[in-house]
């Protein structure tokens, strides 16, 4: 009897342990992801490096495929947070989903811009799929989707 009731017991918590674990992991992953769009804002080259793992399959709005290469060719090594950027990167409408060491991580990406005079926002749908490294999570695909205005 007492086998069974500790079995019982196994059987309850196990669940309720994988669904702390699975929140915490949406807890990294959210925060991973504001660190990026802010680091995104002023070109930094160590927050995109950090980011994107060096496997990664980026597919642009523009249909562009291309790579985490790529990606660092083209931003600064700018950490400078004290001069307000151009474009500011914001995330709306967040679904998180994890699956082991597998994620994916899925949002309207808003770009507001901050001296344009034609317009002062664009937005897009992002989905990214993370892996779980050496303890760290990485986007290893991305695909972004412009929404027409």
């Amino acid at each position: 009897m007492k086998r069974i009731a500790a079995n019982i017991f196994l059987l309850i918590l196990i669940p309720i342990t994988l669904t702390a674990q699975e929140n915490t992991e949406k807890e990294t992953l959210t925060n991973l992801l504001h660190e990026f769009l802010e680091g995104a804002s002023y070109n930094d080259a160590a927050i995109h490096d950090r980011f994107w793992a060096d496997d990664l399959i980026y597919t642009g709005s523009n249909g562009n495929r291309i790579s985490k290469a790529d990606i660092m060719s083209g931003v600064n090594e700018n950490s400078d947070r004290s001069v307000e950027p151009d474009t500011r990167y914001g995330a709306e409408e967040l679904q998180v989903r994890v699956y082991g060491e597998t994620a994916v991580v899925a949002f309207r990406l808003v770009a507001h811009f901050q001296d344009s005079a034609d317009q002062d926002r664009m937005d897009f749908y992002n989905t990214g799929t993370f892996l779980k490294r050496n303890g760290e999570w990485r986007a290893v695909a991305w695909q972004a989707t412009r929404i027409p205005d």
